[in-house]
């Protein structure tokens, strides 16, 4: 059995963060994109700045996945205006959840996703949204899987090419 935990993120994280950040990001989408366009995109998503003014915002969480006080994983929840863009004060949106390579196929992406839905029963939200780019089929099975629907789609912009997401979501009972 895996020793896995899910620990709230802080500000003394930040470098942390910033790493974890950077490297799943790079790991899952590289091979599908330039080099340009994969630099432009981490060096101002996964900023110290940017990093800051995410984990100061009231309407976010981030949490992380650890393995043996490893870390391995992450996971950022929107509530509120802070969505990313439906801002429904009815709805979670869950806009990362990430791990290392080595790790998936060992429900590390599950533990993080069940930590959003109990969050998500928490705070009496009525249901849950993500985008999910078109072309990463691993993501978009993962919440199929999960009883995510298909609603609409929206542009994301990663470095100068602009790539379609997938907007799903699941209603909560």
């Amino acid at each position: 059995m895996y020793n896995f935990k899910i620990q709230q993120v802080n500000i003394n994280d930040i470098l942390k963060l910033q790493e974890i950040g950077i490297t799943t990001f790079s790991e899952t989408f590289s091979a599908s994109n330039t080099a340009e366009n994969m630099a432009e995109y981490l060096k101002k998503g996964f900023s110290i700045e940017k990093l800051t003014e995410e984990l100061a915002n009231n309407h976010s969480q981030f949490f992380f996945a650890l393995y043996d006080g490893r870390l391995i994983g992450y996971l950022k929840l929107n509530f509120g205006a802070s969505q990313t863009e439906l801002k429904d004060s009815k709805a979670l949106e869950i806009e990362r959840i990430y791990v290392l390579n080595e790790f998936h196929g060992k429900k590390v992406g599950q533990l993080l996703y069940q930590k959003a839905i109990e969050i998500a029963h928490q705070m009496q939200v009525n249901y849950v949204w993500l985008g999910v780019w078109e072309e990463n089929l691993r993501a978009l099975n993962f919440y199929k899987k999960n009883g995510f629907v298909e609603f609409d789609k929206h542009l994301f912009k990663l470095g100068e090419d602009e790539q379609t997401d997938i907007m799903m979501k699941m209603i909560l009972l």
